[in-house]
């Protein structure tokens, strides 16, 4: 393993690390919560909605596992606005093992769901062109955690290269030295915007193929 794979996976443990002390810095839920205790009961309301909009009653059992997602995405992300550190996102490893998890437990789960039935999410609506649909669906679903995992990398690793080329373009120039702060709060601002977006796509999108999943043929 390279020195840059290393630094990717030290830098993923403490991106587990941080929410794992933040949970355990709220301490036990309480009557009057504090704004970090409401704060992390705001995340987890959230979750849990997006689960029973797209699964229903059922889908909530899975809040800790697209709640973990989330937050490790996040803090991941976030490593990468820290100068002189790479997101763990950046790096396709990362992403694959998330999207990896993904995958085999939404497969796991309609298979105990639906039984043998589950084949039949891939048969298509027409039963004469059944064999074409099943080859085009288990293709499609294994395209998955390719393109879950390409999309993160990319927009990560986009967005780092972006943020490093407009900082010394401001930087280097005289001319933008004199608004630099505004610029940089600007560039700032978006990269953060992203770091939120990119979690709740990794989110929404392993919430809807669970949802999938675990839906019953007749509906």
């Amino acid at each position: 393993m390279e020195g840059a794979s290393y630094k990717h996976v030290i830098l993923g443990i403490v991106a587990m690390a941080i929410p794992t002390a933040l949970v355990l810095m709220a301490g036990r839920p309480s009557l009057k919560p504090t704004k970090f205790q409401a704060l992390l009961e705001g995340y987890i309301r959230f979750v849990r909605g997006m689960l029973l909009s797209n699964i229903g009653e059922e889908g909530l059992k899975y809040t800790p596992l697209i709640a973990s997602i989330g937050l490790f995405v996040f803090f991941s992300n976030l490593l990468g606005m820290v100068p002189g550190l790479e997101a763990p996102t950046g790096n396709m490893n990362t992403n694959l093992a998330i999207a990896l998890i993904v995958f085999l437990l939404y497969n796991i789960e309609g298979i105990r769901v639906n039984g043998l039935g589950y084949l039949k999410h891939f048969m298509g609506p027409m039963k004469p062109l059944a064999p074409f649909f099943f080859v085009v669906e288990i293709v499609s679903h294994i395209a998955r955690p390719i393109t879950l995992s390409l999309r993160l990398f990319a927009n990560m690793k986009a967005g780092a290269l972006l943020l490093v080329n407009i900082v010394s373009l401001v930087i280097q120039n005289p001319f933008t030295m004199a608004v630099s702060p505004v610029v940089l709060v600007f560039i700032i601002a978006i990269k953060f915007l992203a770091v939120f977006i990119q979690a709740y796509i990794f989110m929404i999108l392993s919430v809807v193929y669970l949802a999938g999943a675990v839906a019953h043929e007749e509906h």
